[in-house]
């Protein structure tokens, strides 16, 4: 068996000693290092053949849940035209942000990290060691000033680049106390500093799922709301004991919350003892949350059977038919059941507004932004005509060059619906949910529903047959 399943090459090998293997691998190695430093090099020349026309133009990242940016590197890095990024990534089989990335960490070895760009380049320092420098030095809170930079760079350089995150966590510390960066923290005041921090917060913690499909959720109140809060759950677990409830004290305790959830925003709508007796059914619905869940069905004689496993589009998790059941057991929850989409269905709208119908066609079967590598869920993107639409075309007499149907719609997140619009990145729908797209530089790549490839520029490849989901 093993003879069998060994590929092509392995007598070679079989002919190599144990201290030639070690020395071919160690070789490979010093290839793929010097390869690596090569690419940083290379990716920073990029930037500096794209200069932004203005600050406002230039690449940056976007802090998730605020409005405020950072720099693809520190203080003293020249800026770099955001559109640029995407060919970069698209041509090294890369997502845009993991091009950003790359080049940031390019112009920050070389500008601000200088002894140890050199390192790299000589072969001393490997460049994914040197790059998590980079990453620590550019997003370090409070940012480095580019003399505090030069500080770490000669630390890190004096041992070749061998410091482990630990060590560069307290190096970048020990560097922000020496150059005096902090801003001072009130809340450090050891007699009156509680007067300056307000420890409330209510966090869930929906990056770490039980496989019994259950969230953490902390919270810290005010001392008054916090025993509220404590005397309601435990009010509503002893009703539920009374109901005929087995389950532990805990487990009543959060599903009151739940409870708590779903009805607090109806309390101040609803007065007891008015109309039915049964008061509970003239609470209304209460804030409608939204779950995209998917589940194979099939007919089995009247009857439609659907499977005990489907997709949650929210977090791209699995979850159990009998979840979603006991998640819509509670008698005031809003349930919405839309029927099965044919994918491949060629809907059509006139105008220029997508109708929800033809809108989650489109979701449902890009399920990403279309655009090469990118991985943004569909329902967070913009649902662009790939063809323009021309709002005077009717006006004119002409026929709609771009009209709003299946065949001309694909999801782009908010860069890339952008980066299309603004330059001269070129696609089309060759197939339903298949894209080619075209660079400025003329590099070709086909996207469908299993990702990404580069198009042979010798002939078009085989355009798979689109799969019905």
């Amino acid at each position: 068996m093993i003879d069998t399943l060994a590929g092509p090459g392995t007598g070679e090998a079989d002919a190599l000693t144990a201290s030639d293997l070690l020395a071919s691998i160690r070789e490979q190695r010093q290839v793929e290092n010097a390869a690596a430093a090569r690419q940083l090099d290379l990716a920073a020349r990029w930037a500096d053949l794209h200069p932004p026309e203005s600050i406002h133009s230039a690449a940056a990242f976007t802090v998730p849940g605020t409005d405020h940016e950072e720099p693809l590197a520190g203080e003293g890095c020249p800026l770099v035209a955001e559109f640029c990024i995407a060919e970069l990534g698209t041509v090294l089989g890369m997502s845009s942000t993991s091009a950003k990335k790359l080049i940031g960490h390019a112009l920050e070895l070389r500008h601000r990290l200088p002894r140890l760009w050199s390192q790299v380049q000589s072969g001393r320092v490997p460049a994914w060691r040197a790059r998590s420098v980079a990453e620590t030095t550019i997003h370090s809170t409070p940012s480095l000033t580019r003399e505090a930079a030069a500080f770490v760079d000669a630390q890190v350089a004096a041992v070749a680049g061998r410091v482990g995150p630990a060590q560069l966590d307290r190096l970048v510390a020990e560097t922000i106390k020496r150059y005096d960066l902090a801003a001072p923290d009130p809340a450090a005041d050891p007699e009156d500093g509680y007067l300056s921090v307000d420890p409330r917060h209510a966090t869930l913690h929906d990056d770490d799922v039980h496989f019994a499909g259950t969230m953490r959720f902390e919270a810290e109140l005010d001392i008054a709301d916090a025993l509220d809060l404590n005397q309601a759950l435990s009010q509503k677990a002893a009703e539920q004991k009374a109901l005929g409830s087995t389950e532990s004290l805990d487990v009543r305790r959060a599903k009151a919350l739940g409870d708590l959830a779903r009805t607090q925003t109806a309390l101040d709508l609803h007065t007891a003892g008015q109309g039915s007796s049964r008061t509970e059914d003239k609470l209304p619905v209460a804030r409608e949350v939204v779950l995209h869940a998917h589940f194979p069905a099939e007919s089995v004689g009247e009857q439609t059977v659907f499977g005990p496993i489907g997709r949650l589009e929210e977090g791209q998790r699995l979850v159990l038919l009998d979840q979603l059941q006991s998640w819509c057991g509670d008698s005031r929850t809003k349930i919405t059941i839309k029927p099965v989409i044919d994918l491949n269905a060629h809907l059509t709208a006139p105008g220029y507004d997508i109708p929800d119908r033809i809108r989650d066609q489109v979701i449902l079967r890009d399920r990403t932004c279309v655009f090469p590598w990118c991985t943004r869920p569909a329902r967070g993107c913009d649902v662009d005509h790939v063809i323009a639409y021309d709002h005077d075309a009717a006006a004119e007499g002409q026929a709609q060059p771009g009209p709003t149907t299946s065949a001309n719609l694909a999801c782009l997140c908010r860069f890339h619906h952008r980066l299309k619009t603004h330059t001269a990145w070129r696609y089309r729908m060759v197939a339903a949910g298949v894209f080619e797209w075209t660079s400025p530089h003329g590099h070709r790549y086909r996207r469908d529903h299993t990702g990404t490839v580069t198009i042979d520029d010798h002939g078009p490849p085989d355009i798979p047959r689109p799969c019905r989901r």
